[in-house]
């Protein structure tokens, strides 16, 4: 199979239009992966999938990653002559720029005909708050379906196109979206004879802080 460099090249010429960038792994597994644009995601998909030499035709897991807004510190070193004929000196200039948030979902795929993989593609919305629409790549893996639902409860990433996009962890009336990095927990947590530690504690104090609540526990018990 080609090497991931290899398939972004030909992705870019069999896709001319579309963006497809390579994106390095720093870790120690150095999985790296292709980052497609959300317009040509589903069309790139199915060509994975059906190329006689790729015939990428499982996914094993497709999963959210949520990347808020970040400053980032750009560093640019100059090399400044000394007057006097001395060795140059190197003179750092710091810059902060601010990188917007964003969300991501991301795909491992497999060839169980041809027995390679995994190769990993990644998605990602324009940013974390009105813009989180991607195509949805069900129609194409079938094993999408439940983890794009998950994908959607947990970090609310809508997919276009999913045949049956709803809640799947989560009641449909829950508002927020609790993979997501700045979400908050609510305060008033159930007691139940099985809470205990923190839990515990959160509800006791939710419980005493609110007395009609209390009252009405203590009354249907």
């Amino acid at each position: 199979m080609d090497t991931l460099e290899q398939l972004r090249d030909r992705l870019a010429t069999r896709f001319p239009e579309a963006q497809v960038v390579f994106v390095t792994n720093p870790g120690a597994s150095a999985e790296h992966s292709l980052l497609l644009d959300a317009a040509h995601a589903r069309d790139i998909a199915f060509f994975l999938r059906d190329d006689p030499a790729l015939r990428l035709d499982y996914c094993s897991n497709a999963t959210g990653i949520d990347w808020p807004e970040k400053e980032i510190t750009d560093v640019v070193k100059t090399s400044v002559p000394d007057p006097a004929g001395g060795p140059a000196k190197i003179v750092e200039t710091k810059s902060v720029r601010v990188q917007p948030g964003y969300l991501e979902a991301v795909y491992h795929l497999f060839s169980v005909a041809l027995k390679h993989g995994p190769v990993v593609i990644r998605l990602r919305t324009a940013n974390r708050s009105d813009a989180v629409t991607l195509p949805s790549l069900t129609p194409v893996w079938r094993s999408c379906d439940f983890q794009e639902r998950e994908i959607f409860d947990l970090f609310g990433i809508v997919f276009a196109g999913h045949p049956d996009l709803r809640r799947i962890l989560m009641w449909d009336e829950f508002k927020d979206h609790p993979m997501r990095k700045d979400y908050v927990e609510p305060a008033d947590y159930e007691w139940e004879p099985t809470a205990h530690d923190e839990v515990l504690d959160k509800a006791k104090a939710f419980r005493a802080s609110v007395p009609s609540v209390a009252a009405r526990k203590e009354t249907a018990s």
